[in-house]
């Protein structure tokens, strides 16, 4: 489009909002136009100018990611440098990157970008001004630069735009391909984390979420040296300031359950938890919209009828550009992009300076046979914790089948964890016991048998079972230990049918419900292994037992 020299809707205005900290700081020179912290209006005018997407009935942009539609996760590295070297835990989703190779890589990157037309977004991750970052996202798509401008946190005056001086940078270039017998990579698509030089590149991706992880990435490597506890997770509070924290991987309902209109919204991914309290990284939220229901899930899906809101491989009709949710032919990783704001009932500032009371840990087990609910105490909270117990729902990352699959993923956040698990789980127990939270662990997946067989849960239950915890209510009902786990699952709950408590009750044939549960708690000792000699022996004895081993035990 720059071939043509005709302006944009965007031209005009493009350097109103420029900060003093140009981009020549980046090693980027000889640029055709940058566009500078365009407001989210201004840049849906350019997406759809230059035919990135298209507006949908009700006013969202709707774009289509292509062959990226989730995460790529085995095409990620740091560069492995003096800073890194002995404090990350390289292996599957940390691996190392040549500096050598890197600097390769940022010079054939800054020679590609020369005369093209750059956006920038400058905002903040962190909501706590104490542990708050000053970030830059550079962007070649228009649609990428609202993306990050809903998911971060935006400055407050103009001023403060021109003053930034971020302290780390990503680099969005979807059409940036690597050349692995050049760069080092495996493919031609490379999300590469740059400590010593504050850089984040992702190439030849254009899913939105590569943006938000690799900043979170960083975070859940900086803040744990500062002894604040980096999660992957959403925050709400009640009205009397008992905050609750929900873990889970993508599809276990994170997003979903804790937008409680009864409760405040401090955020639905990311948050720290620091000696002062919680408090969001983001500005925004990043929620699944696949199947979204306007009867269970309201606000998340007013937000997709919402101007302003970015709505990823979500399907539309062409003529009258009404949304059609349902419909999985891109992907089963559809997503809304939208601010904070978007959602009733938030936390606006971001941050709660008071501490959980109660930490839920969601699993979507596929397999049909762990309880709705169950209480943990701290030893059992940590082993689960870095167990990471779920299933990985179809769309979340590249080559997922329809069906899904068992996965143990450490914090429940593996791919984004840059220290060993025990460093993450140790901050937790403390600050549990330091503060008196209580750990649950809520399963969202299917009974009735596995996926095929069961159904999912009622969410209607979960709900309610989640209610009952945050209110104290479970607090004097009587527990049966379980059998193979061994943590206590409550024999009744408020508005929740008691045979849903045990999900034994569902299976037609109970010895095959015993042998799929023998089975999984193989996997997870199986899993554990490969933590084991990081942890403190008390954890790993937390851990469950073979039905062979648990003879003496009654059935539940």
């Amino acid at each position: 489009m720059k071939y043509l020299e005709f302006d944009t809707p965007g031209t005009a205005q493009a350097g109103d909002l420029k900060s003093r900290f140009d981009l020549s700081n980046h090693g980027l020179i000889h640029l055709d136009r940058v566009f500078w912290n365009l407001p989210a209006a201004a840049l849906v005018e350019e997406a759809t100018f230059r035919k990135e997407g298209h507006l949908a009935h009700g006013g969202p942009l709707v774009v289509n990611t292509g062959k990226w539609s989730a995460r790529a996760a085995q095409d990620k590295y740091i560069v492995r440098e003096d800073s890194t070297e002995n404090r990350i835990w390289w292996g599957e989703y940390n691996r190392p990157f040549d500096p050598d190779k890197y600097s390769s890589l940022i010079a054939r990157v800054q020679a590609f970008l020369q005369d093209e037309e750059l956006f920038v977004q400058d905002c903040f991750v962190g909501a706590d001004p104490e542990y708050r970052m000053p970030i830059r996202v550079i962007t070649e798509h228009a649609w990428h630069s609202p993306f990050a401008r809903h998911l971060f946190i935006k400055p407050a005056s103009l001023d403060d735009y021109q003053s930034h001086v971020p302290e780390f940078t990503v680099m969005a270039l979807p059409s940036f391909r690597c050349d692995p017998r050049i760069d080092g990579t495996r493919s031609d698509t490379a999300i590469i984390i740059n400590f010593a030089q504050r850089l984040a590149l992702v190439c030849n991706s254009m899913y939105g979420g590569e943006i938000k992880k690799s900043i979170f990435t960083v975070m859940n490597f900086l803040l744990p040296l500062r002894e604040v506890l980096s999660m992957h997770c959403s925050a709400n509070v009640g009205a009397g300031g008992d905050v609750a924290l929900f873990f889970g991987l993508s599809g276990t309902g994170k997003t979903t359950l804790s937008a409680d209109p009864r409760r405040r919204l401090i955020g639905d991914d990311e948050h720290g938890w620091s000696s002062t309290g919680v408090f969001n990284f983001e500005g925004g939220c990043y929620a699944k919209v696949i199947r979204l229901s306007s009867e269970h899930e309201p606000q998340i899906w007013a937000t997709t009828r919402r101007f302003g809101t970015i709505l990823e491989n979500v399907v539309q009709d062409p003529t009258s550009r009404r949304l059609d949710l349902d419909d999985d032919r891109f992907t089963e990783n559809t997503r809304a992009a939208y601010p904070l704001d978007f959602i009733p009932n938030t936390v606006p500032e971001g941050v709660v300076y008071s501490h959980p009371k109660n930490v839920i840990l969601l699993t979507c087990d596929a397999q049909g046979v762990m309880p709705p609910i169950a209480r943990l105490d701290p030893d059992r909270a940590v082993y689960h914790f870095i167990s990471g117990y779920t299933s990985k729902i179809a769309g979340t990352e590249i080559g997922l089948g329809i069906e899904p699959e068992i996965a143990f993923s450490a914090c429940f956040g593996a791919p984004f964890m840059v220290h060993h698990p025990f460093e993450y789980a140790r901050m937790l127990k403390e600050n549990m016991i330091r503060h008196g939270a209580q750990c649950w662990l809520v399963n969202t997946g299917w009974v009735g048998g596995g996926w095929g067989v069961g159904r999912r849960i009622s969410i209607r239950h979960t709900r309610n079972l989640l209610n009952a915890a945050l209110e104290g209510k479970l607090n004097d009902v009587a527990y049966r230990r379980d059998r193979l786990f061994g943590f206590e699952v409550p024999l009744s709950c408020p508005e929740v049918p008691e045979d849903v408590l045990d999900p034994s009750n569902s299976w037609g044939n109970k010895d095959d419900y015993w042998r799929r549960y023998d089975a999984l708690v193989a996997r997870y000792i199986d899993n554990f292994k490969l933590f084991e000699s990081g942890c403190p022996k008390e954890v790993a004895d937390a851990g469950p037992k073979r039905l062979k081993e648990a003879a003496g035990v009654p059935r539940s």
